[in-house]
């Protein structure tokens, strides 16, 4: 059971409506974010963090728990009033495949996936206007870019897989906080482009 878990499982598989509509909320998927990147947190320091009321938080926090998104982790708490949280997984999937015949699934797989789009949006924007603060080396390191290539579908589905090997290669790597390292995040997306 979720709520018994102490430690986050590597992924969660999305399937149920309900879930992805509990995801389709900028505020949930940011606090969802944080403590999947930066660790446990308690209810204040994550209301100050997102820059949301306290009350907002916890109501947040209770929306990710009730789907198995977040557990409570108690065995932070320095007093019974603290209330720690941590993401139940290390990351969310789906197959959006799997959603196109069923009309109420596909609406909130949808909403889900613009909210986790607008997010990724936000999150480049803030990363602009951070570089000053950095180091020169860690801009210069920086990537951004896209491409297009006229592929068949086997072609298509290797350029994903080794996408994916690259990602699961370099999670591995920098799952924890080592001298010299500072959180490096990466966005991926391939999909079909019809012809126009």
């Amino acid at each position: 059971m979720l709520g018994a878990m102490t430690e986050p499982r590597e992924s969660v598989d999305l399937h149920d409506a309900g879930a992805m509509r509990a995801l389709a909320h900028p505020m949930r998927l940011r606090i969802l974010g944080l403590l999947r990147v930066d660790g446990p947190s308690t209810v204040g320091a994550l209301a100050e963090r997102t820059g949301e009321a306290p009350g907002s938080a916890s109501y947040h926090l209770a929306t990710l728990a009730k789907h198995g998104f977040v557990v409570e982790a108690p065995e932070l708490a320095r007093d019974r009033r603290e209330r720690w949280w941590r993401a139940a997984h290390e990351s969310t999937r789906w197959r959006t495949e799997e959603f196109l015949g069923d009309p109420e699934r596909h609406a909130a797989s949808d909403s889900m996936r613009r909210a986790v789009l607008d997010t990724y949006h936000r999150e480049l924007l803030d990363a602009i206007d951070d570089e000053a603060e950095l180091e020169l080396e860690w801009v210069a390191a920086s990537d951004s870019s896209d491409g297009a290539a006229r592929l068949t579908i086997d072609e298509f589905r290797e350029l994903s897989a080794e996408l994916r090997a690259v990602r699961d290669k370099w999670w591995a790597v920098g799952l924890e906080p080592r001298p010299g390292t500072t959180t490096v995040r990466w966005m991926t997306h391939t999909f079909p482009r019809p012809e126009r």
